[in-house]
Order: C-alpha cells, then sequence, then structure tokens
C-alpha cells in the first residue's frame, strides 16, 4: 500500500471516528496553532481535508499509535 493510500485510509478513520470533535478539544491537544484560521466551534470533519500537513501529521501520528481517543476523551472533559 503507498504512503498515500495508507494516508487517505487513515484520514477516513479519523473522521468516522473522531469528526464530531470540536476543534477548540484537539487545540487542548496539540496548541493553538492546530487547524489555524478554522473557528473552534467548527468540528474536525468540517476541516479534516483542509488541513495543513502539521495538523494532519500530529492527527495521523496519534492515530496510528492507538493515542488520539484517549486523547479526546481526557481533552473533551
Amino acid at each position: 500500500m503507498s504512503k498515500a493510500d495508507r494516508d487517505n485510509r487513515h484520514d477516513g478513520e479519523i473522521s468516522h471516528k473522531h469528526g464530531n470533535t470540536l476543534i477548540r478539544a484537539l487545540r487542548k491537544i496539540y496548541g493553538q496553532g492546530f487547524a489555524a484560521g478554522y473557528p473552534e466551534t467548527e468540528k474536525l470533519s468540517e476541516v479534516l481535508l483542509q488541513l495543513n500537513e502539521t495538523s494532519l501529521s500530529q492527527l495521523r501520528r496519534d492515530h496510528e499509535t492507538g493515542h488520539l481517543e484517549h486523547k479526546i476523551a481526557k481533552a473533551s472533559k
């Protein structure tokens, strides 16, 4: 599987599992620069395809290592 195919698969999984997560919660995890230019009230599914490489690579890394769900749950409290 090519890197692009793998990344697209992960992006689809991320959107399916965490698409309703608000950018506000993700900024608690990754910092205020995450999804720069988008309101904190936007959902991840609405901006995922437009994220810059830095924000996207952070999400992919945590998704691949199985940490994303836990981090989101903690940030959403």
